[in-house]
């Protein structure tokens, strides 16, 4: 029922109650008929069914003669699995129009072309095998809150007076890495994005995993020019750990690290409203606590990074 409903269940019961005690008229001036005609359709139905009709009923329909025939549907599953091809291929060869079969590979939750492994047909899940085997390392600029509060406390005219690019706050460059396996997260704010920068975080972040027992054997990175840098890869040759980049114009391939930051953003960076940028940085290290050892993670049945990390097979840290 819609939240804001003013005739409810226990309204219509009502409803009844008045109009069969006034012999089916109304009480009063009279109504309108865009008023009576509802009054009267719950009338009817509690005159056939008593109080059960007065409850809600589904919208769908009791028949739908347009439907597909049994038979002309079960042909577009077999050529969806058969081809693995989208809707309008199937339709082109099978004579249907591309909405139909659509509207059938929905019915039936086919999962979609892009999340299906094309030689063997099923969804493939990119999950390494290991803790440390693939780390993913991103940048996430968050523009900095002035004192007393952004423009989410003070509201746009007094909060956004920081928005002018010639007077701005500037940002606080968010340097993260994400654990493949177990979506551990290790996280630092800096002031600039930079080869050294990116540099030093790694080489933290990895001395850091390393101390949990994960080693991490490939950093996987975007293209940006810091990653690039000679005194990154001196880093990463370092620590005997492989370097990996995206290909160009697709941060899917970085999807599990471009999640993280947009949790980062919901929970952390817009969950309150701070007075200074520098509460926002304090509450950081709070937070990622929680992330990594308290908050239950969708991706992991449920389980936080650290409890999935201390019972993967072989691993007991």
């Amino acid at each position: 029922m819609h939240p804001r409903a003013k005739l409810t269940v226990l309204g219509r019961r009502l409803l009844i109650q008045r109009i069969t005690a006034e012999g089916c008229r109304w009480p009063g001036p009279p109504k309108p008929r865009a008023f009576r005609w509802p009054a009267y359709k719950w009338l009817g139905r509690w005159r056939v069914a008593g109080d059960a009709g007065l409850a809600d009923r589904s919208c769908r329909p009791h028949t739908s003669p347009r439907r597909l025939p049994t038979a002309r549907e079960q042909a577009i599953l077999a050529w969806r699995q058969a081809h693995r091809v989208g809707p309008h291929r199937i339709g082109w060869a099978l004579g249907e129009a591309p909405s139909t079969v659509h509207a059938v590979l929905a019915r039936h939750q086919l999962p979609g072309l892009w999340e299906l492994d094309r030689p063997t047909g099923q969804v493939a899940r990119y999950q390494r095998q290991r803790p440390g085997e693939l780390v993913h390392v991103d940048i996430k600029p968050v523009g900095r809150i002035p004192d007393g509060g952004g423009h989410r406390l003070l509201g746009r005219g007094r909060g956004g007076a920081h928005r002018d690019r010639r007077h701005g706050l500037g940002y606080d460059y968010l340097h993260v890495a994400v654990d493949d396996r177990t979506r551990l997260a290790y996280v630092e704010a800096h002031d600039r994005q930079d080869g050294p920068a990116a540099a030093a975080f790694t080489a933290r972040a990895l001395a850091w995993f390393a101390q949990l027992g994960v080693q991490g054997e490939r950093v996987l990175t975007d293209n940006g020019w810091w990653y690039r840098s000679a005194v990154f890869q001196q880093v990463l040759a370092q620590a005997g750990t492989q370097h990996r980049r995206t290909r160009p114009y697709r941060p899917q391939t970085n999807g599990k690290v471009e999640r993280f930051n947009r949790t980062l953003a919901v929970e952390w960076s817009s969950a309150r409203l701070y007075t200074s940028n520098q509460a926002r940085l304090d509450a950081l290290p709070g937070w990622l606590h929680h992330y990594n050892h308290h908050r239950p993670h969708m991706a992991l049945a449920g389980r936080s990074p650290m409890q999935l990390l201390n019972n993967v097979p072989g691993n007991h840290s």
